[in-house]
């Protein structure tokens, strides 16, 4: 096989990340935009020893779960990659990755229950980050999401799967800028005003809170004239804030965030629960299908253990920790954001939670000081970011659980070798959950259920 020859081949099946995979006499290729049971006309752009990369040029037999994308930008844009899948098609090839990828690390098959679906397929995300550059002649504002394997930035006016208001918001923010003289960011010259635009919306759509990014290590006057014209004009906007950030990096949020107008968070409501959300706090995009994971959870516990002790780590503003706590005799969250802990603080206060305890703290150097402590928990739940939990952290869980492991996962592949870990320090798989948290996308959430053996 050589670069430049085409072939006809048959999809697969979807790979993590978004490609699908053919083979060629069992040679891999990861193609681009394909869909299962496709018979496509595929260009060779690449070839490694294990593997080659291809591009579709003809579609010979469109798949029977080949549908028509949602948003007419789907072909350049670098977001939501599956749109051209049907949605059953698209949870049969997410549990398809779980299972594959525990498969690859832990050498044996566990049952992985079907994918549970997101409530909603379109205007589920309630945290949009949007990338800001200009025109170098018209000076226009763009502002979207970059095409894929690039920092080509397409601009998008609506996107389905972000609230409507929040499409018609930014559309409204970039024409004001251009009238206020307000730059947009060039990357490669790392000059121009604003970087990003951060939307935070609770579930019910009515309380949004805008951060722009800005580089910059103050605040111009143009941004407090832009504010008030946005809050005037759009009342569910319940507070703007500026986050500066003048250091060329790819870091969307420094930790310097202040207010421009308004609050600096928003409140948002689940089941019976209200929380407090700041700019830099950790709170699940897809609130409809958290809702799902948090009552999984809850569900789970309540049958295997009662009033147990449970320790809530990587806890964000403690959503799973509040939770659980009716359940509990007493909960204790970790989060090592400042910002997201004085949340889970003030959200323990409005819920009137009088059983959770909030630290501080970097997970691992807590973990250290419970050990030293002689501290340890029936139950530990863990919600670590997309690259896992550290190997040492691990170990000190093993030691810290007395009876179950809950290992809430956003990456097959970080949860696969974390499983392994554990699992070969005296845990046993007993259930594993995935839930639909992306819909469109080839990421998937899923919960694990480990019960301690020795």
């Amino acid at each position: 096989m050589n670069k430049g020859e085409i072939y006809s081949l048959t999809i697969e099946k979807m790979l993590y990340e978004g490609k699908s995979l053919s083979r060629l006499d069992d040679f891999p290729i990861f193609i681009e935009g394909g869909c299962p049971e496709d018979v496509v006309r595929v260009n060779i752009i690449k070839v490694n020893k294990k593997y080659a990369l291809g591009k579709i040029s003809e579609i010979i037999t469109p798949s029977k779960h080949r549908v028509k994308p949602l948003c007419p930008m789907h072909n350049v844009c670098g977001s939501c990659d599956w749109q051209n899948i049907d949605y059953n098609e698209q949870l049969k090839q997410k549990k398809n990755i779980v299972i594959e990828a525990l498969h690859k690390e832990l050498k044996s098959d566990f049952p992985v229950n079907d994918v549970i679906p997101s409530p909603k397929l379109k205007e589920y995300r309630c945290k949009v980050q949007y990338p800001v550059s200009q025109t170098k002649v018209s000076k226009r504002i763009l502002s979207g999401y970059y095409k894929k394997n690039s920092h080509e930035l397409v601009n998008i006016k609506y996107c389905p799967v972000n609230p409507c208001i929040i499409n018609e918001i930014n559309e409204f923010l970039k024409q004001k800028c251009s009238e206020l003289n307000i730059s947009g960011y060039n990357e490669l010259e790392h000059c121009g005003l604003i970087k990003h635009l951060v939307y935070r919306i609770s579930s019910d759509l009515k309380r949004i809170l805008l951060i722009i990014v800005i580089n910059s290590k103050d605040i111009p006057k143009e941004l407090y004239t832009l504010s008030k014209i946005l809050i005037t004009e759009y009342p569910e906007i319940k507070g703007i804030c500026a986050n500066l950030n003048p250091k060329k990096t790819n870091v969307i949020l420094s930790e310097n965030t202040k207010s421009i107008a308004g609050d600096d968070f928003y409140i948002e409501t689940l089941g019976k629960y209200k929380y407090k959300i700041s700019a830099n706090s950790f709170f699940q995009v897809n609130p409809y299908s958290a809702e799902i994971i948090f009552n999984k959870i809850k569900e789970i516990l309540t049958s295997e253990i009662k009033k147990p002790s449970i320790l809530d780590a990587y806890s964000g503003v403690s959503s799973i920790g509040i939770w659980l706590s009716e359940i509990a005799s007493k909960v204790v969250s970790v989060e090592e954001v400042k910002s997201a802990s004085s949340d889970a603080k003030y959200n323990a206060a409005i819920n009137n939670i009088d059983n959770l305890e909030i630290i501080n703290q970097d997970a691992e150097i807590t973990f250290s000081e419970f050990i030293k402590e002689g501290i340890c928990f029936d139950v530990t739940v863990i919600d670590p970011p997309r690259k896992g939990s550290t190997n040492k952290s691990l170990d000190y869980i093993t030691k810290l659980t007395k009876k179950y492991l809950i290992y809430v996962s956003c990456n097959p592949n970080t949860l696969a070798r974390d499983l392994k870990i554990l699992t070969d320090n005296g845990f046993e798989i007993k259930y594993i959950q995935p839930v639909d948290l992306f819909a469109h996308t080839y990421h998937i959430e899923t919960i694990v259920v480990m019960k301690k053996t020795n």
